[in-house]
Parts: C-alpha cells; structure tokens; sequence
C-alpha cells in the first residue's frame, strides 16, 4: 500500500482501517479432516489409488483430490497445498537400471587412469609482454 493510501485510509477510518485484515490469497478449499485424509492417501502410494508405479504426480494428485473431495485444484496451487502439509517435490536419481557398479569401479580403476593425462610438470612462457611467465 502506498503511503498515499494510508494516509487516506487513516483519514476515512482511523486507525482501525490501518489494521491486517490477515494474510492475503484464498481460502483452502479441504477443511483439516480433509487434509489429513489427503495425508493417509498419498501415504498409500500411487498403486493404491489405481496407478501401477510408485511415483506421485502434481496431475495425479490433482485428479485424487477432485474424485475424493470434488475440488479442483491448478497444479501451482496443488503444490502450494502440498507445502502446507509438509509435502516438498522429490526427483528421482536417473541412473539405468541396467548399470552394474561393480564393472564401472573397475574401469575407473583401471581404464580412466590411461585415458587421463597427467598434469605437466612444466609450464610453458607466455607471449604477452605484460604477463609475465609462469615459474
């Protein structure tokens, strides 16, 4: 608010019309018990809301959220409710589920250190007249 607008709002109604009228934004949609019902079906997991793999979505959320509760949610404003409950965004690593560790700790062993060049124990001079060779 502009100090123009306070200072108008002070003139028409005081001090009072000064006063936080609370945070801004709308309201949840879900009272508590909602919420926590929301809690124990994303605790669940994904395959017990119909869905065959182990990863929650915003747009699956979204979709348990309106056929339990009938609320429509935006994917932004779902994942401002989810911070609210305590819920935060996890990636999953993307590593093959073909990789065999074992085979690529050997070849770091023993291929990486040929393949990598060791660091020259000299340093060539320099060309520049005002930077000076290194020693």
């Amino acid at each position: 608010m502009s100090a123009n607008r306070w200072r108008r709002a002070l003139a028409s109604g005081g001090r009072r019309a000064l006063a936080s009228k609370g945070p801004g934004g709308a309201r949840c949609k879900l009272d508590a018990e909602q919420l926590l019902l929301l809690e124990t079906v994303l605790d669940a997991g994904p395959a017990a809301s119909g869905w065959s793999d182990q990863c929650w979505t915003l747009a699956r959320i979204a979709e348990v959220v309106r056929r339990r509760f009938g609320v429509e949610y935006t994917l932004a404003g779902l994942d401002l409710l989810l911070h609210r409950i305590g819920w935060s965004v996890q990636v999953p690593s993307r590593k093959a589920t073909e990789r065999d560790e074992a085979k690529i700790a050997a070849w770091k062993d023993e291929q990486w250190p040929v393949i990598k060049r060791g660091r020259r124990t000299w340093a060539p001079g320099s060309a520049s007249r005002t930077k000076p060779a290194r020693a």
